[in-house]
């Protein structure tokens, strides 16, 4: 697994790292918690060091599911592992966001017991809405807690583009944040601007629903049926088959060579993106894993791929 460095903060991390919102709840199917927990150990040692979690990653009755799963299968290789995770929303109480001094303690706190360390390398604002919801007094806040070794750096999670990307970039330039989370993949590429804010301001980025909510598996067809409740249950059968069209497009742009699986390719390709520093996987068994750990093994895509990836780009496909 090769490594990259994340902005400023200085952290080596992994090109692919573990989102683990799948295995906190059954927002894409249920995951066995002996399961994540193998999957987690696997992922270390086939060279992954980067796991995002967050305390809305639970269910409605428990909060942080998958940072208690986290910290349960790291035990004491917790040293070898960068953890991120998120405060702001819980998923005992999703809206509004809580961006706020008491909050920030509060959640940060509890996020450490359940992950059972004693520092978060990288904390996010999980997906504010607007500068709105932002409460002044919590980066005082913020910084108390990392002067007391508790977090070590700080990121915004962003969600709500449009709304939220001046925010992120003007955090960047005031070095309050070190880091961005952004939905990156060929099916979206709206936040590509602000990528390119945090890649001049040497701002680490970390992409997430790099597959689509899976539409880029290869897996999905036409006449795929959703599970009532799953995340793609929303989509009519007509914005199923515009999205299944265009995997396949892609598909015929981008593989051939050592390019084996739509995944492998769609991988490289937001590895490829200038500015990325790594790419999350929602992998749920080391299975769907391999093909994003092969994909930081190839060789970057040539220019005239990236190119007819391009020419085939005719709208952003709504996020997660």
């Amino acid at each position: 697994m090769n490594t990259r460095r994340l902005g400023r903060t200085e952290l080596q991390v992994s090109e692919v790292g573990l989102g683990t919102w799948a295995l906190g709840s059954s927002v894409y199917g249920e995951v066995e918690q002996a399961a994540a927990q193998s999957l987690i150990q696997g992922s270390i040692d086939r060279g992954i060091n980067f796991f995002d979690t967050a305390p809305l990653y639970g269910s409605k009755t428990e909060d942080g599911v998958a940072e208690t799963v986290l910290g349960a299968a790291l035990g004491s290789r917790r040293g070898e592992v960068v953890i991120s995770t998120k405060f702001g929303r819980t998923a005992t109480d999703v809206m509004p966001g809580r961006f706020t001094a008491k909050e920030a303690r509060l959640s940060c706190e509890a996020s450490l017991r359940r992950l059972g360390t004693e520092w978060i390398d990288l904390l996010f604002f999980h997906s504010p809405f607007g500068p709105s919801e932002i409460d002044d007094g919590v980066w005082e806040e913020l910084g108390k807690l990392k002067e007391e070794g508790k977090l070590r750096s700080l990121g915004h999670s962003v969600s709500m583009y449009e709304d939220t990307c001046e925010m992120s970039a003007d955090w960047m330039r005031d070095r309050k944040i070190d880091a961005i989370q952004v939905v990156l993949s060929p099916f979206n590429r709206e936040t590509r601007p602000l990528i390119e804010v945090a890649r001049r301001l040497d701002c680490g980025v970390v992409a997430r629903e790099c597959m689509a909510n899976g539409f880029l598996s290869g897996t999905i067809q036409r006449d795929t049926v959703f599970p009532a409740g799953s995340l793609n249950a929303r989509y009519s059968r007509e914005e199923i088959a515009q999205r299944v069209d265009y995997a396949e497009a892609l598909k015929e742009a981008l593989l051939g060579g050592e390019v084996k699986t739509l995944p492998e390719a769609t991988y490289r390709w937001v590895l490829d993106q200038p500015g990325v520093s790594l790419a999350l996987s929602g992998a749920k068994s080391l299975a769907e894993l391999e093909d994003s750990i092969r994909a930081s093994q190839l060789e970057p895509f040539a220019a005239a791929t990236l190119e007819r990836c391009e020419e085939l780009h005719a709208q952003d496909f709504c996020p997660a």
